[in-house]
């Protein structure tokens, strides 16, 4: 249940190991700073509430999560959700709602629910990252085209009404600082693949404008400076009525932080043909966001493209995400007082690109050509993310996503009904794979061949064929060779046929249980009362049964 892969890879730990790892790691701490600092500023939150989080959430999640390569810390994910839970809640709300979240993620990880989350419908999970994306993307618009509005609303279409009326306030130099950071990011992976567009930009941009003081808005102007340590742990005070009002975002925090992190963890393993251990990997998330919030930081998660960095720069056990966590920290305590210099404009271009790579526009664009009910579920969750709520979205998008799926499941499962005046003339060789056409059935005896899982979706399917069949029969025999499953409605349903059955003085026999399917009769008590006796194996043994009784009737 929790065996965190630090403790694993310590065991055959070499010198060289830790070399790379050390490179890596310095890497990606140096890569998580700006990102760290942009994402804390998009979700209403101070700098240092990133740095935070990217300093104790990135050790904890290194140390005790799953996976050998994750990176933990703040991420694009988040930005939506905190800003709204800040702009409701304020900063307490926000960090007794992220300590809630990381108790849930434990909770989750103990449930052995790692494995269960790969189960998130993939239109839900690209319609609300698309949906993200924009907001994130709006989010910037202020800053990269330098705004001069006090308070932006935080309802999208408001927003954007906000915009338009303060467009005659364009400060064009922040607006070409924001478009020299867009391209630097761009162009430099086609000059080095190891260093990091972000921060190349970063460096760049934040010196052009501090050396011509150029008149933009700047980290330092808007927050102030940057602390010089680690605040002291503090407990959120715990109230009941706060704590039940926090529930849904909590859970919202608690659900998108497990699906981010094992996205990446996934990711991860194609990339270094290694396996994580998603149970571990949740507990380490949790423990990690419950870390967060005792130090004053905002939800985390593992991130994919700092663990695709780490990957790439030679990481290959959790040192390298341990050195990347202590490389935040240094720099935040020797180099903290230059990060004031960094103008709004650069952190906007960053999200901007960020925001681009978030899109998934690839997949949307794929599932836009695929069914009908994916494209609703997508388009549902997308809308639904943008124009009122993430919690919203994931929940209508995963209860469509359910509906839409048992429809099909329902539409897949049917129930036949073969007599003797449907026997044909062809015959098989492959024993009890023939189909029922190839059988001779005596008169009076009709069978029901059910194909697909019997759940309550298709409960209703023996209604509908009972009326296929007319005139009286004698011995019912029930064929379940392609029933993989049944649930309690489905079982239900069973006992309601087997009543009629009996209403009416027709024997029933039973052939081809799967094991699931015979352990719910037994269950049930359906079994007894079928009797041990016309439970068969074969649809020929069956069909001897079914003559026996033909003639006790007689």
């Amino acid at each position: 249940m929790f065996s965190p892969k630090l403790a694993t890879c310590l065991k055959d730990y070499s010198k060289e190991k830790f070399f790379t790892d050390c490179i890596a790691g310095f890497i990606v701490g140096v890569v998580a700073i700006p990102l760290a600092i942009a994402f804390a500023i998009a979700s209403g939150v101070s700098p240092d509430k990133g740095l935070f989080t990217a300093i104790i959430a990135g050790f904890l999640v290194s140390a005790l999560g799953g996976s050998r390569v994750q990176i933990g810390g703040p991420t694009g994910a988040f930005v939506v959700i905190v800003y709204g839970i800040v702009q409701k809640y304020g900063i307490d709300g926000l960090i007794l709602a992220t300590l809630m979240a990381g108790i849930m993620l434990v909770v989750m990880g103990i449930a052995k629910l790692g494995t269960a989350i790969k189960f998130m419908p993939h239109s839900v999970i690209v319609g609300f990252t698309s949906g993200i994306a924009v907001i994130i993307f709006s989010s910037q618009v202020k800053d990269f085209l330098g705004l001069s509005i006090e308070k932006v609303p935080a309802e999208f279409v408001e927003k954007w009404h906000i915009f338009f009326q303060h467009l005659g306030t364009v400060n064009y130099v922040a607006l070409l600082l924001g478009l020299a950071t867009v391209l630097i990011i761009s162009v430099t992976p086609k000059f080095s693949k190891r260093v990091p567009g972000a921060l190349v930009a970063l460096i760049v941009v934040t010196v052009f404008a501090a050396v011509f003081r150029l008149p933009v808005e700047t980290i330092g102007s808007r927050f102030g400076e940057l602390p010089h340590g680690l605040p002291v742990p503090h407990f959120p005070l715990l109230n009941f009525l706060k704590i039940r009002e926090l529930l849904q975002p909590a859970v919202t925090i608690a659900l998108l932080g497990a699906i981010e992190s094992l996205l990446s963890a996934v990711v991860a393993d194609g990339m270094i043909g290694a396996r994580h251990r998603p149970n571990t990997e949740l507990i380490g998330q949790g423990i990690a966001n419950i870390g967060s919030a005792l130090f004053g930081g905002i939800p985390a998660t593992g991130a994919i493209a700092r663990t695709v960095t780490n990957i790439k720069n030679g990481g290959r056990t959790p040192v390298a995400g341990i050195i990347h966590a202590i490389t935040v920290l240094l720099i935040m305590l020797f180099f903290g007082a230059w990060v004031k210099f960094v103008p709004l404009a650069c952190l906007a271009g960053i999200l901007v690109v960020v925001a681009y790579h978030m899109s998934e526009w690839r997949s949307f664009r794929e599932l836009l050509k695929g069914s009908r009910g994916g494209r609703i579920v997508l388009g549902m969750t997308f809308l639904l993310t943008i124009f009122v709520d993430l919690n919203v979205a994931i929940e209508i998008g995963v209860v469509l996503a359910a509906f839409l799926f048992m429809k099909r499941m329902s539409e897949i499962t049917d129930v036949k009904v073969f007599a003797r005046e449907y026997e044909e003339d062809e015959k098989m060789e492959r024993g009890e794979d023939r189909p029922l056409s190839a059988f001779s059935l005596p008169p009076k005896v009709e069978v029901y061949e059910i194909n697909g899982p019997l759940f309550f979706g298709a409960a209703n399917s023996f209604d509908e064929a009972e009326r296929e069949i007319s005139g009286k029969r004698k011995v019912r025999i029930l064929r379940f060779r392609d029933v993989p499953l049944i649930d309690s409605t489905g079982m239900h349903a069973l006992k309601g046929f087997y009543n009629k059955t009996k209403r009416e003085g027709i024997r029933l026999v039973m052939t081809g249980l799967h094991v699931q399917p015979l352990n719910e009769m037994v269950k049930s008590d359906l079994y007894d009362l079928v009797g041990e006796e016309n439970v068969f194996a074969s649809m020929k043994e069956s069909i001897a049964r079914a003559e026996e009784l033909l003639n006790e009737k007689k």
